[in-house]
C-alpha cells in the first residue's frame, strides 16, 4: 500500500476542510463538504499525472497538463456560488476560495507540502481575521440602515439625496413591502470619515413620514 498517497489525500482532506469549515460557519454557497471535495480531487489529479508518468515512461508526459486544467476548470463551479440579489453580488470570495483549495491540493498532490501548509493557514486567516480588519478601515465598513417610509414616489429619491449631501455612498438599496401605507426600505451604506451611523439617522428621520428601524424587516428574504 502506498502511504505517501493516503497521506496527500488525508491532508487535502484537512487542508480544504478546514478552508471550507470557514465558509460552512458562514452560510456561504459552498461549504465544507465542497472544499474538501475540490481539494481531494485536486490532489487525485496530480497523482494522477505523476502515475501516467511512471507507466507511460517511454512517452513524453507533461504533467502540468492536467493540473492547469484543474486551474481553469475550477472557475465553472466557482461561478455557481456567485450570486446577484438586486445590485449586490455575493459569494466572490467563496469562488476565490475554492479555487485556493484547488490549488493547494495540486501542491499537495506534487508532494509539496510546505508550500500547501502556508498557503492554507495564510487562506484561514484571510477569511477569518481580516475580515474583521475591514471593519477598522476608514470608507471600508458597511452600515445597514432600515427605515419605515410613506409608499409614495420619489421617497427613495429623497433619501439619495439627503446621503449624496453627507457624502455617503450606497452600495445596496433594498425595498420590501409593509403593512398599510408604509413601505420598509433596507439600505447599505459606506460611511465617510466624520460621519456615523447616528447622524445618519437624525438626517433621514428629518423626512416626513421616515422611521429608523433597530433591524430589518422582512429578516427572511
Amino acid at each position: 500500500m502506498n502511504w505517501e498517497m493516503i497521506l496527500k489525500l488525508v491532508l487535502a482532506m484537512i487542508f480544504g476542510g478546514l478552508i471550507g469549515l470557514e465558509r460552512e460557519i458562514g452560510n456561504r454557497p459552498a461549504g465544507f463538504r465542497t472544499h474538501t471535495l475540490v481539494c481531494m480531487g485536486s490532489v487525485l489529479v496530480m497523482m494522477t499525472s505523476e502515475y501516467m508518468m511512471t507507466i507511460y515512461s517511454s512517452v513524453s508526459v507533461d504533467p502540468a497538463r492536467l493540473g492547469a486544467q484543474v486551474i481553469s476548470g475550477i472557475g465553472f463551479l466557482g461561478a455557481g456560488t456567485i450570486l446577484k440579489d438586486g445590485s449586490r453580488v455575493r459569494g466572490l470570495t467563496t469562488a476565490a476560495s475554492l479555487w485556493v483549495v484547488a490549488c493547494i491540493g495540486l501542491a499537495i498532490g506534487v508532494g509539496f507540502y510546505w508550500g500547501a501548509l502556508i498557503a492554507t493557514l495564510l487562506s484561514y486567516v484571510t477569511l477569518v481575521f481580516l475580515k474583521k480588519f475591514e471593519g477598522f478601515v476608514p470608507g471600508y465598513k458597511d452600515y445597514d440602515v432600515f427605515l419605515e417610509i410613506p409608499n409614495s414616489p420619489g421617497q427613495i429619491a429623497k433619501i439619495t439625496s439627503i446621503l449624496a449631501d453627507l457624502h455617503i455612498r450606497v452600495k445596496d438599496i433594498r425595498v420590501d413591502s409593509g403593512e398599510g401605507d408604509l413601505t420598509y426600505a433596507f439600505f447599505k451604506l459606506v460611511l465617510p470619515p466624520g460621519i456615523d451611523k447616528n447622524t445618519v439617522g437624525a438626517e433621514l428621520s428629518r423626512l416626513q413620514g421616515v422611521s429608523l428601524l433597530e433591524k430589518e424587516k422582512n429578516e427572511d428574504h
